[in-house]
């Protein structure tokens, strides 16, 4: 027997000295193993970042002449002052509020029509679908076509006698048209999640509900809205967040136009960091982004104890 041997039975026969890896321990290494992945890409990619971000926006750096100078809360006090801010917040309001009462309220009525076991509900359930997997950049440049004043959209309103308006250069118009673009274009990922919530209510409270006499409105209100409530709530998490972060549809439709109409807070941002080179002021931006986010969030998931079923 060799000495290493030797001392391993010694080990395991000497009494009152139990193994240092023990089942739990052994446990609790493998569930650090398999989080560390995530855990490396959150700290490199999400945390570092967003530190980084309120550091530069300590300072004024332009990268063209090559200075990063501290200068503390003047970004911030920069911001206070822009009297380009108040009308970038109201747009980006005004972009938030349409799509997202637009999404959610299209998605939850076609979940509905398309749950009914009716004969074509599947080709219609892909039909609404297939612009989630189209490319963003695509499905954008396609509708700035037909959204021009000798466009499409114009030209089937001509065969009506109707003279359709210049959409995307009309400040009435604009802003409607991207959050109608937008709409079309993500309305079917909120459908699929509502189909799926709406599959899962049991059947046997509808037929008790219609045993007792309840009419479709009740059964709605009373049984299909609590039960769902779940995926109300994180859909309007997910759609209020996305609609914060548009960029693309702006930037390819209207670039900000027509004046500062559709000039979003991405948009703005991005235009004062990557066109006019004032990084620090663009980080400051980003803080002010993240902490409109963050407290959107937050109200929403404190205020699922009122209305979420479960969670009173």
């Amino acid at each position: 027997m060799t000495l290493l041997q030797d001392r391993a039975a010694t080990a395991r026969s000497a009494p009152g000295r139990p193994s240092y890896w023990t089942m739990r321990r052994r446990d609790h290494l493998t569930g650090y193993l398999f989080i560390t992945p995530a855990l490396v890409g959150a700290v490199a990619f999400v945390f570092l970042p967003l530190v980084l971000v309120v550091w530069y926006s300590l300072h004024e750096w332009n990268v063209l002449a090559d200075t990063f100078d501290f200068v503390g809360s003047e970004n911030y006090r920069k911001l206070a002052e822009d009297p380009n801010v108040p009308g970038v917040l109201r747009a980006t309001a005004l972009f938030s509020i349409g799509l997202v009462v637009l999404n959610l309220g299209l998605a939850l009525v076609l979940a509905v029509l398309l749950n009914q076991k009716l004969r074509g509900t599947t080709f219609f359930r892909v039909l609404f679908f297939s612009p989630v997997v189209v490319s963003l950049l695509a499905w954008t440049i396609v509708w700035g076509f037909l959204l021009q004043d000798n466009g499409g959209v114009n030209g089937l309103l001509s065969l009506f006698g109707i003279d359709g308006p210049n959409w995307l250069r009309s400040g009435g118009t604009a802003m409607v048209s991207v959050v109608v673009v937008q709409v079309f274009k993500n309305v079917g990922l909120n459908m699929v999640l509502f189909l799926a919530a709406l599959q899962g209510v049991p059947q046997e409270l509808y037929e008790a509900a219609r045993t007792d006499g309840a009419g479709r409105w009740t059964v709605f209100r009373r049984i299909t809205l609590p039960l769902i409530s779940p995926t109300i709530l994180l859909t309007s998490i997910i759609t209020v967040v996305g609609s914060l972060q548009v960029f693309a549809q702006i930037s390819v439709l209207t670039q900000g136009g027509p004046g500062t109409s559709t000039t979003v807070l991405v948009y703005y941002l991005y235009q004062q960091a990557f066109q006019f080179h004032a990084f620090g002021y663009g980080s400051t931006l980003s803080v002010l982004l993240f902490l409109i986010v963050l407290a959107l969030t937050v109200l929403q998931w404190q205020m699922r104890k009122r209305w979420v079923f479960h969670e009173s």
